[in-house]
């Protein structure tokens, strides 16, 4: 079976960008000019996702606006002859069906988010993306695993080799050495200390799970923080099925950080000529570079 639902755990407070995350989702802080959110579902679609499944909570209405029409703001720029700006959000509406909602209705961690999707999922693959990940690649990603589960028709996680001393912030991978940039996964920990981790390989936020993952996430077994740890879940799940580690191609930014958010927007703004021809004198002037 195809690949043709993703689901975006949506549902976190996203404390580490307060006070601008009390108000506004954390997924819909924007990276020049398009959210986060934005750039993830967008990822979806291309890579063929038919339905796209939001896991909600509280104050998170910003997003479910942003998929939809804003009729007063469409006639605004139809009048004022912005056919541009209107073609592109009016491309951001889906149609029907598309997209779903579901609430987390406890901050009960990212393996329960999942599983609160399990009803409208059913009893097929489905990926998982954390719009946290921004992922630049002329491929997107989530095209580059779902190439590989064609192929292997078991589950697949994006991974790659992070700085020893930060195991504590990932899920790590006890897996064999790499072929073809994929691995296969003996064992996984969440966030282990850096000496208690059996290797440097992380996870981060694209997931291909089959659906046999919902029946472990039942269980409702809390991990590392006292929540339910997708990691952990999967770590049952090889027991009866093989899981890969997938090393994508791309360069990744880390926007759940204040570094990594502002080193996105510095990456995509100077990819856009009219913004790099202003920034790169600035930055010269600001970091006292010879021009």
């Amino acid at each position: 079976m195809q690949v043709r639902k993703a689901v975006f755990p949506v549902a976190g407070l996203g404390t580490r960008f307060l006070p601008a995350t009390k108000a506004m989702p954390k997924e819909m802080l924007p990276v020049v000019d398009k959210p986060l959110i934005q750039y993830a579902v967008e990822e979806a679609l291309s890579a063929g996702i038919r339905e796209i499944i939001f896991v909600t909570g509280r104050s998170k209405q910003a997003i479910e606006d942003h998929f939809d029409h804003f009729c007063e703001l469409e006639q605004t720029l139809m009048a004022r002859s912005k056919n541009a700006l209107l073609s592109e959000i009016s491309q951001l509406v889906p149609e029907s069906g598309t997209f779903i909602y579901t609430r987390q209705n406890e901050p009960l961690g990212l393996g329960h988010a999942i599983w609160c999707a399990r009803h409208i999922v059913g009893n097929e693959p489905f990926a998982v993306l954390l719009a946290d990940d921004l992922i630049k690649a002329k491929k997107p990603v989530l095209s580059q695993m779902i190439e590989c589960y064609n192929d292997l028709r078991t589950s697949i996680v994006c991974v790659e080799e992070v700085d020893p001393d930060r195991t504590a912030s990932y899920g790590i991978l006890d897996a064999d050495p790499p072929e073809n940039r994929l691995t296969k996964i003996r064992g996984l920990v969440e966030k282990p200390k850096p000496e208690d981790a059996p290797s440097n390989l992380a996870i981060i936020g694209r997931y291909i799970l089959t659906p046999e993952i919902f029946a472990i996430l039942e269980r409702k077994e809390t991990g590392a923080g006292g929540e339910i740890q997708i990691t952990d879940a999967m770590g049952k799940l090889i027991d009866s099925q093989a899981i890969y580690g997938y090393r994508y191609e791309g360069t990744r930014f880390d926007c759940g950080t204040k570094v990594g958010f502002q080193m996105a927007n510095l990456s995509y703004a100077l990819d856009r000529p009219e913004l790099r021809e202003r920034l790169v004198p600035y930055m010269r002037e600001m970091l006292n570079l010879p021009s």
